[in-house]
């Protein structure tokens, strides 16, 4: 009896794996499916970049770091003056006022602006990590339909 049983059990493995050799599959799928794997690889990207409060994370220059409430809001009055295509940010983080500029979403748009900010301040302009204003381009504009 084992012997039958045995003879069956390598006949239906021997016909099983013979059968898995002569099977093909062919997927078709619609182009439509590209376009859509396309937009959601964007939506992440972008919202990797976000912080909970709808933030992104990015870069900005801070000038100045005082205690001196006068000195700080003379210098952001200059900077508004000096760059106006760019925002101008005051913090206060007790004890220091805290002048920061632009918004960047690249380390390396900021090292650029950097360049032309300090001739005027040449005391110290430092690369510092921030949650920036940005608002991204639409997903929607190179879609043809």
């Amino acid at each position: 009896m084992k012997l039958v049983f045995l003879f069956f059990a390598c006949l239906s493995i021997a016909f099983c794996a013979q059968a898995q050799d002569s099977v093909n599959v062919v997927v078709r799928k619609d182009p439509r499916l590209d376009v859509l794997n396309s937009k959601q690889a964007a939506i992440n990207k972008n919202t990797a970049r976000m912080s909970s409060n709808g933030m992104y994370k990015g870069f900005r220059l801070q000038v100045i770091s005082t205690r001196s409430r006068d000195e700080a809001f003379k210098i952001k009055a200059d900077l508004i003056q000096k760059f106006p295509s760019q925002k101008v940010y005051a913090l206060f983080q007790s004890p220091y006022f805290k002048i920061r500029v632009g918004n960047f979403l690249e380390r390396d748009e900021a090292e650029r602006f950097r360049k032309s900010v300090l001739p005027y301040y040449p005391q110290g302009v430092y690369v510092v990590q921030d949650l920036i204003e940005y608002t991204p381009a639409s997903l929607d504009e190179n879609d043809p339909s």
